[in-house]
């Protein structure tokens, strides 16, 4: 199923993703990269979430691709931000195994995922619960204004 975009490619499977992250570091291999998964979400209600894979090959520049879904009856902020993380999380539980076939050893760092909330703002309360999340799946989370996959790339296709 081709669920993911990537404006210059189109539509890809997740596995294809993986293909073009790992041809992205293929092309480069000495530069130093993020791998990083960030969702965000407009409306109530009826919410739209976009889910953002990103590799960043640090001082040159990345790639990113993303997803589209929706939820109804969302109505409270914490579920909204639940959801967001564990599409984050699932996203990159799902990516890092597909991964695993396609590179010899497992790259420096950690998969990152950010979160698109902050030390201001009602999401503030939520922070330790999150974190606490995505460190208890093995992911190193980022907060606003260290989260920009969620926070603008995400955003801008919500």
């Amino acid at each position: 199923m081709k669920e993911y975009f990537n404006p210059t490619i189109g539509y890809l499977s997740l596995e294809q993703v993986a293909q073009e992250i790992t041809r992205y570091i293929q092309a480069d291999p000495e530069s130093g990269y993020q791998l990083m998964v960030g969702t965000d979400s407009k409306g109530n209600g009826k919410v739209d979430f976009v889910t953002a894979i990103v590799i960043y090959r640090q001082g040159k520049g990345g790639r990113y691709f993303y997803k589209k879904f929706h939820q109804e009856k969302i109505v409270h902020l914490r579920h909204r931000i639940y959801t967001e993380v564990n599409a984050s999380l699932e996203t990159g539980q799902r990516l890092l195994k597909i991964l695993k076939k396609y590179w010899r050893e497992k790259p420096k760092g950690l998969l990152e995922v950010h979160i698109d909330i902050g030390e201001n703002g009602p999401t503030r309360e939520l922070i330790k619960e999150v974190v606490a999340m995505v460190l208890g799946q093995g992911f190193q989370p980022k907060i606003k204004p260290y989260s920009y996959t969620a926070s603008m790339v995400a955003d801008r296709y919500a």
